[in-house]
């Protein structure tokens, strides 16, 4: 298998673990939703003043899992952006990013994951980590937090 090949495979290995892990955030965000409507909903009380306490508290948490589920699929539809079969030779969205640190995928902000047995840090174009690196070539250096970095690869 020719090198720009496993680089592509890699690049969609990585977009479809970040996808899973997103999908399983988005469910689990819907789920705690749903359950919390249903606690609102059938709870019960015999003095009406804890049963409306309740209820909104109920209210708020399902609000604040709907927020955390308009989040997730707004990240989803980034996700959805990358092309995995593009070899970037530039750090943007959907790059790898080897350095003799460690490994990033210019992503979503999930933090490691592994694939291949090898663990890569997904990034958001928005993190300190991704302003310090753009712009940067294969060779080049770059430092977060007193941590230098150098670039080996970017595909």
């Amino acid at each position: 298998m020719c090198m720009a090949v496993k680089k592509t495979e890699l690049k969609r290995q990585l977009l479809q673990e970040c996808l899973r892990i997103q999908n399983e955030q988005i469910q689990a965000a819907k789920t705690a939703m749903e359950e919390a409507q249903e606690s609102a909903n059938e709870h019960h009380g015999a003095i009406e003043d804890k049963f409306e306490s309740f209820r909104e508290a109920c209210q708020i948490q399902r609000d604040m899992y709907a927020r955390q589920l308009d989040e997730a699929m707004s990240t989803l539809q980034i996700l959805k952006r990358i092309n995995s079969m593009k070899e970037n030779s530039e750090i943007m969205l959907g790059s790898v990013v080897e350095t003799d640190v460690q490994d990033f995928f210019i992503s979503i902000s999930l933090g490691a994951i592994k694939v291949n047995d090898k663990t890569y840090f997904a990034i958001s174009a928005m993190s300190p980590l991704f302003k310090a690196m753009a712009g940067k070539s294969i060779g080049d250096t770059f430092g977060l937090r007193d941590k230098q970095y150098k670039i080996k690869n970017i595909y």
